[in-house]
């Protein structure tokens, strides 16, 4: 397996998620933690079934303070460089679950701060820009407007500031450069950063006037803020946030990269024209033989295709449907056309649903979003 690196800002190579648990000190969802969450809500999500949220910290912790009568809140965000793609959808479809089946508030963080000083060439304006096109796709989601605040963290900076400031006391740079690698060319507005990311954790805590618990689920590359958050909850009068985190969504040109709003071509992004984004899926890197022939003979392999693992983590909920695809790959007798073609009438149905409540997202904002 070739090498792979996972940070808040770059995830490159194939990555080995049972080694990254390692590295990063989390826990890995077990069957137990599924069965517990399936007997609180008679609901298990296939991204639970199939370990695509496949780590934790705290989750044990969390369920218990629930079946104590304790109500938890979601945290979860966007940092708004562009259009959103399907990657940064797949966290999103699962924080819903957690919604509908806990009925949970949600606290929805657009990271336009973060976006700015880690950009190059982005001016405010333009992640102005992106912050509004992000925000009509979070509410074309269909959170429960009743119990969802969406929030940029440059337009709640008065509010953001005050508690920033008092996680920012408590790390050292010491810290912050151990858990991000930090040099003495890194613009100091990025080294601040992590202390805006902490406050959602606690803004239920501090709007309720007492101690709640939080879960935030997110991809696992967003894990190194919540170390230091979490370092620092007790410290402020919180409860540490309990974190469940999903693998990535591979690139369409292949398993060794995620998807990248920077390369459009290895992306879907939910404002493609739905006829554009099935050229992609049928462009697409799979693991199929390079003739007919040696596909009948040899079969593909599913476990390295692209397209497999678009249905496997986002578009096939049915487990037998996707195992016998599985096995009529593995023995020839399904060839990656028909695959392809299967994947892109699930993708282009997604994109024109999510785009007519796109659309009518835009009338919703104020229903949702809050500023200072």
């Amino acid at each position: 397996m070739t090498e792979f690196k996972v940070t808040p800002w770059e995830v490159e190579g194939d990555i080995d998620y049972k080694k990254l648990i390692e590295q990063f000190g989390t826990q890995p969802i077990t069957e137990e933690l599924v069965s517990r969450i399936e007997g609180l809500v008679g609901e298990v999500h296939p991204f639970l079934r199939r370990k695509i949220f496949f780590s934790h910290r705290d989750l044990d912790w969390l369920l218990s303070m629930y079946e104590k009568g304790k109500p938890f809140s979601l945290y979860t965000g966007r940092g708004p460089s562009g259009h959103t793609h399907l990657g940064h959808v797949l966290p999103w479809i699962f924080t819903k679950y957690l919604q509908d089946t806990f009925g949970c508030d949600l606290w929805f963080q657009l990271t336009d701060d973060e976006k700015y000083v880690l950009s190059s060439n982005l001016t405010l304006e333009e992640i102005d820009t992106y912050t509004y096109e992000n925000t009509l796709d979070v509410i074309a989601m269909g959170f429960d407007p009743e119990k969802t605040k969406i929030f940029s963290d440059l337009h709640c900076a008065k509010s953001l500031y005050r508690h920033a400031i008092q996680v920012a006391k408590k790390v050292t740079f010491s810290t912050a450069k151990a858990v991000f690698g930090f040099d003495n060319s890194t613009n100091i507005g990025l080294i601040f950063f992590t202390s805006m990311q902490s406050v959602p954790a606690f803004l239920p805590s501090i709007q309720a006037g007492k101690k709640v618990p939080v879960l935030i689920p997110c991809a696992i590359d967003q894990d190194p803020h919540f170390r230091i958050t979490r370092d620092v909850a007790e410290k402020l009068g919180y409860y540490k946030p309990a974190l469940i985190q999903s693998m990535f969504l591979p690139s369409l040109e292949g398993p060794d990269s995620k998807m990248s709003a920077s390369k459009a071509n290895t992306a879907i992004f939910t404002v493609d024209p739905p006829k554009d984004a099935r050229k992609k899926v049928l462009n697409a890197f799979t693991g199929g033989c390079q003739s007919l022939a040696e596909q009948r003979e040899k079969g593909g392999n599913p476990h390295v295709c692209t397209i497999f693992q678009y249905l496997y983590i986002l578009f096939e909920d049915n487990d037998d449907e996707l195992e016998k695809r599985k096995q009529r790959c593995l023995s020839g007798e399904e060839m990656c056309g028909n695959c392809k073609k299967y994947l892109a009438d699930k993708v282009e149905e997604f994109l024109k649903e999510h785009q007519k409540r796109r659309e009518k997202a835009k009338g919703m904002i104020d229903d949702f979003v809050i500023s200072d």
